[in-house]
C-alpha cells in the first residue's frame, strides 16, 4: 500500500472521529432523533385515570448535551416558565344543586391549576415517586373537639400517593431501544462518510 493511500485512509478515519465538527454535528442530529422517539414512547406509556385533561405528559423533557455526545429524558422542572393556562375542573353538580365545596378557592389553588402543561413535571414526580401522608391544617374552631374517633379535629388527612415508578420502567425500556437504534444509525452514517471519501 503506497504512502498516499495510507494518508488518505488516515484522513478518512480522522474525519469519522466524533471530534470532527461536521461528524459531531451529524451525530448530535442522530442523537436528537432517537431521543425524541424515546420520549414519545415514554409519553405514550403514561396513563392517568382522568385522561390527563391538563396534559401533564407534555412535561417529559429531553436534553441533548453539547460538550459530550449524549442525551437524557427527564421530568425535572424546566429552567423557564411556559406561561399560564386557565383551567377550571369540571363540575358534576347541576346549577342550583346543593353539595360540593362552596368555599372560594385560595390563590394557591388557582396558582396550582394555572400551570402550563410543560411546567407540570411536579405532578409526574408525585405519580412516579409517591408522597408522604398529606395533612392540611384547619383554622381552629371551638365546635371541633378531640374525640376517640378524631384525635386531631383541626387537621384534615388527605392521604398519600403511592409511587408507581412508571418513569423509571418506561424510560429504561425507551433508552435501551434508543441506544440500539443509535448504534445502527451511527454505523450507517460512518459507512456513508467512508463511501464519500
Amino acid at each position: 500500500m503506497n504512502e498516499a493511500v495510507v494518508v488518505k485512509q488516515q484522513e478518512i478515519l480522522e474525519h469519522a472521529l466524533s471530534t470532527d465538527p461536521k461528524t459531531q454535528k451529524a451525530l448530535q442530529k442522530l442523537i436528537r432523533q432517537v431521543i425524541l422517539e424515546a420520549r414519545a414512547k415514554v409519553v405514550n406509556s403514561i396513563q392517568f385515570q382522568n385522561g390527563d385533561p391538563r396534559r401533564s405528559r407534555q412535561a417529559v423533557r429531553t436534553s441533548v448535551y453539547k460538550q459530550i455526545l449524549g442525551a437524557n429524558i427527564n421530568i425535572y422542572n424546566s429552567k423557564r416558565r411556559h406561561g399560564t393556562q386557565n383551567y377550571t375542573p369540571p363540575r358534576t353538580l347541576r346549577p342550583g344543586q346543593r353539595g360540593g365545596n362552596r368555599r372560594p378557592q385560595s390563590q394557591r389553588t388557582i396558582d396550582l391549576q394555572s400551570y402550563a402543561p410543560e411546567d407540570r413535571g411536579f405532578i409526574l414526580r408525585f405519580v412516579n415517586d409517591g408522597t408522604n401522608d398529606r395533612v392540611v391544617p384547619f383554622t381552629p374552631h371551638e365546635d371541633r373537639k378531640p374525640s376517640k374517633w378524631n384525635k386531631h379535629p383541626n387537621t384534615g388527612n388527605r392521604g398519600r400517593i403511592g409511587g408507581t415508578n412508571f418513569f423509571g420502567l418506561a424510560g429504561e425500556r425507551a433508552m435501551t431501544m434508543a441506544a440500539d437504534t443509535l448504534a445502527d444509525l451511527i454505523d450507517a452514517e460512518f459507512e456513508k462518510i467512508m463511501s464519500n471519501n
